[in-house]
């Protein structure tokens, strides 16, 4: 059971710029790279991890579908493609093959959507699962005055005595 992070993009194809390689669009069809800083890298053709590592060799890149809560980070091989339709994170090495606790996700998660949403193209849609309903004020207010009056005594509201009798034998 994990979560991971997801996207929904509401774009068409956009054109490319001229360099093909390392081409960035605002395309639903990109492969999607969220740098440490937080901005967005996208990429309409696919294009070699090693490539986009060669500029910053003391980061690693994973594939946001294979990231898990308390689960181990694994890096994209350098002679893998970044593929359009995925999202990827470009991660210091120091979080490379060790658990990634809900924090760091959900603080990667705001990131990707903070560099999503500043595109104006998508954003990151949590696994309904992990969605929790948040009562309104109104229905708090009522749950507690239910809490209230069951508690009466400060107990179960039932009461207690005890039925210790001997037993034949």
């Amino acid at each position: 059971m994990g979560a991971t992070c997801s996207t929904c993009d509401s774009t068409a194809v956009a054109p490319s710029t001229s360099d093909r390689s390392m081409s960035y669009t605002s395309a639903a069809s990109t492969a999607k790279l969220i740098l440490p800083d937080g901005k967005l890298e996208e990429f309409s053709q696919p294009v070699k991890a090693s490539i986009v590592l060669k500029k910053d060799p003391n980061c690693f890149i994973c594939n946001s579908d294979d990231m898990e809560f308390d689960g181990f980070v694994s890096a994209v091989s350098a002679d893998d493609d970044l593929l359009p339709g995925r999202l990827y994170f470009l991660l210091p090495l120091s979080c490379l093959r060790r658990p990634m606790q809900a924090e760091e996700m959900a603080a990667l998660a705001v990131r990707a959507s903070q560099a999503l949403v500043r595109t104006g193209k998508a954003f990151v849609v949590p696994a309904p699962e992990t969605v929790q309903r948040i009562p309104s004020p109104a229905e708090e207010e009522m749950m507690r005055r239910r809490r209230r009056k069951r508690s009466g005594s400060g107990g179960s509201g039932r009461s207690f005595a005890s039925d210790l009798c001997a037993i034949p034998e």
